[in-house]
């Protein structure tokens, strides 16, 4: 009986100290992950390390000149607070806005986590304004 409840607490005790759970978003608050390209975006890479979140992507925008459109991409570089409100849920703040709509805190809710991607909805400040993406992990 001794050697079983010995042999069971070691095997209790080998399988709850796992480094990562399958389905434990843990993983991706540190590394480079990547949003695929949208319709008036690029692929956006993404930088997380301590509290900082770096994206840096290329946004279409269209020039009108007389009767000539013409498309043109600009390269950023943006620089966010993360704080991690728990596992499925941060919040980032621009670190250096630039405009009123970027003083506003960004709401990220995780809603599914695979291997190497998670789902997420966010929502800019207070508003009714939601978007939904995915974030694929990279490094």
């Amino acid at each position: 009986m001794k050697t079983t409840l010995s042999l069971f607490s070691l095997l209790l005790i080998f399988f709850s100290c796992s480094t990562e759970k399958k389905g434990a978003p843990t993983r991706f608050k540190q590394g480079i992950f990547e949003i695929p390209a949208g319709e008036s975006y690029g692929k956006t890479i993404i930088t997380r390390k301590d509290s900082l979140q770096i994206e840096q992507y290329t946004k279409k925008i269209s020039i009108t000149s007389d009767s000539l459109v013409t498309l043109k991409e600009e390269k950023h570089t943006d620089t966010l607070f993360i704080k991690w409100k728990n596992n499925f849920a941060y919040t980032l703040q621009m670190k250096s806005p630039k405009t009123d709509l970027d003083k506003d805190p960004i709401f990220v809710q995780i809603t599914k986590v695979t291997d190497n991607s998670y789902d997420f909805t966010a929502r800019i400040g207070y508003s009714k304004f939601k978007q939904k993406g995915t974030v694929y992990k990279v490094n």
